[in-house]
């Protein structure tokens, strides 16, 4: 930021920070504030390691092509459409709870698009393919428990988990930690549980009507639209863990087996409580209290990562480009929220800018955290882009 007049937060007592020195105790430091206008600074962060391949976008639509042409087949277009507008309402939920997680730091929108198509495509291609497999191995009145047990949670939770594997690898730079690890995953599974519903959904007004479409949907798009996602996140949070650490490929993989059996586990008595016992009463005793612990967790993950926004902003702060009261605006839900009302008193109401505003400094943040560990040889090529970005839209703030 500029070292001009002090950002005129809506929260009193800001003093502009003097622009010192790198602190000589920083692996990384950043650049001084500067003085005078310099020359013309990135606006962009590179696109390198935070996107994926459009080969992968291409065999994901392969497979989309086939899943239209399965559906088409075995359960009708009318059918199928019907599944289609039903099950985008539970994919709606969980896409607006994924997006109350993840508004200040939004992860690439072409990264998200593929965690999703991801799930929605490739993932139940490989459960399809495996249930057609087992079809000829298990026979009998066992079937039907094995396949919601122990067959589906496995295949389903290692088809999704492979997806948010192959995103660690591909866009690295797009990985932080837990959270965005939580992200991708939930992601993943809300593609997934968006096929599978017009599945369910087809087959359900096919054999019984409009009475078992309505009982399917309740079960599905009301009582669990969050299941898919709450279980693969277990996988994603276990891999982000390793991206907050710097870790290798291999440690992601080792990560992510342990959170793959939390997450076939979960998946199984989720499963299991929908064939033994009474489902509503493990619905209740049992479900809901996992689901109120994710979001407990999710609360924690988020003020964790708070913390870290603001020690990473302190940095710049120390250096000149921002005040520490902008560091408490910035990196808390307070401030944040404090922020957003100064914004609206504006001239032209200005919180699209103060939103800008604060996803940038958040995204620098994260890329400071990146710098410090030396993980990433594009970091200052983003943080010039982002201080560049976050001063623009400071002078937009305070133009008159």
């Amino acid at each position: 930021m500029s070292t001009g007049a002090p950002f005129p937060s809506p929260l009193p007592g800001a003093q502009r920070a003097a622009p010192a020195s790198p602190l000589p105790t920083a692996r990384y430091a950043p650049p001084p504030a500067p003085a005078a206008p310099e020359a013309p600074l990135p606006v962009v962060p590179a696109r390198k390691g935070r996107s994926v391949s459009v080969w992968l976008f291409g065999l994901l639509a392969v497979l989309l092509l086939g899943l239209i042409a399965y559906f088409t087949a075995f359960l009708g277009a009318a059918a199928s459409v019907v599944g289609l507008v039903l099950a985008l309402i539970p994919l709606g939920v969980v896409l607006f709870g994924v997006y109350l997680i993840d508004r200040w730091e939004p992860e690439p929108r072409g990264v998200m698009a593929f965690a999703i198509g991801w799930g929605a495509t490739a993932a139940i291609a490989i459960a399809l393919g495996v249930d057609l497999l087992m079809s000829f191995v298990v026979r009998g009145p066992m079937r039907e428990v094995f396949t919601s047990v122990v067959q589906a949670p496995i295949v389903e939770e290692v088809g999704k988990g492979l997806g948010v594997l192959l995103i660690f690898v591909v866009a690295r730079r797009a990985f932080d930690g837990p959270v965005d690890g939580v992200v991708y995953g939930a992601l993943v599974g809300a593609g997934f549980a968006f096929t599978e519903n017009i599945q369910y959904f087809a087959i359900s007004l096919v054999e019984g009507g409009g009475a078992e479409l309505t009982w399917t949907f309740l079960l599905r798009a009301i009582l669990s639209p969050f299941a898919h996602a709450m279980f693969t996140a277990v996988t994603g949070f276990a891999i982000g863990l390793v991206a907050r650490r710097q870790g290798s490929t291999g440690a992601a993989v080792g990560a992510g087996m342990l959170g793959l059996l939390g997450a076939v586990v979960l998946h199984a008595l989720w499963n299991g409580s929908a064939l033994f016992g009474d489902f509503y009463a493990l619905y209740f005793t049992l479900q809901v209290p996992l689901f109120v612990g994710f979001i407990i967790a999710i609360v924690a993950l988020r003020r964790e990562e708070e913390k870290v926004t603001r020690t990473r902003l302190t940095d710049y702060a120390d250096a000149g480009w921002f005040t520490a009261q902008e560091v408490t605006m910035l990196a808390t839900k307070g401030g944040r929220k404090a922020a957003l009302a100064w914004a609206a008193s504006l001239r032209e109401d200005r919180r699209p800018l103060m939103r800008s505003f604060i996803r940038d400094a958040t995204t620098l943040a994260a890329v400071r955290q990146r710098a410090v560990a030396g993980s990433d040889p594009l970091a200052a090529y983003d943080e010039r882009a982002l201080l560049a970005r976050t001063a623009a839209t400071r002078a937009a703030l305070l133009a008159y």
